[in-house]
């Protein structure tokens, strides 16, 4: 099973739509893990007439339409892993203890909201993953997203940089 996961594309007020490379990564993704700040309703729909499946939640700049449609916290098993999504987690100090103890039952959680990827376990084995945002780079040196391939239970993660050129 291929994940695409993505986080904080501030649609359209960072940027008009996603990259192309995202978008290519949706057409080949079984399921599209998105962990908030959509922004605007659009980005939504248009999401969901090419992804095949969305796990998503929204995010604290997000409105009325999209909570309306989107939870706080999302759940799915995916390929024999439990997945938590939400957006938020707070600081990044003591961010594993926290969120293990949040999420008991899942093996993997994905949050957004600081744009800075992260992929660390915490002691119970909790994997927390952000994928840091495909438009809104902030402070850090790219545009990230992460893909996942999941097979038998196993979870393989790999972090990309948005490339200008395409």
């Amino acid at each position: 099973m291929r994940l695409l996961i993505i986080s904080d594309t501030h649609l359209p007020r960072r940027a008009r739509d996603l990259p192309a490379q995202v978008w290519e990564e949706v057409d080949r993704a079984d399921a599209v893990i998105h962990s908030g700040d959509w922004c605007d309703l659009d980005s939504l729909l248009s999401l969901q007439e090419r992804a095949e499946r969305i796990i998503g939640v929204y995010g604290n700049n997000d409105g009325p339409e999209l909570r309306e449609r989107l939870p706080e916290v999302a759940r799915a098993d995916l390929g024999g892993v439990r997945f938590a999504v939400v957006h938020e987690t707070g600081p990044a100090k003591g961010r594993e203890n926290r969120c293990a103890k949040r999420f008991p039952d899942v093996d993997v959680l994905v949050f957004g909201h600081s744009h800075i990827p992260w992929d660390t376990r915490a002691d119970t084995g909790l994997r927390l993953l952000n994928p840091g945002s495909p438009t809104d780079r902030r402070r850090q040196p790219h545009h990230t997203y992460m893909t996942a391939e999941v097979e038998d239970g196993r979870l393989d993660v790999r972090l990309h940089r948005i490339e200008p050129d395409r």
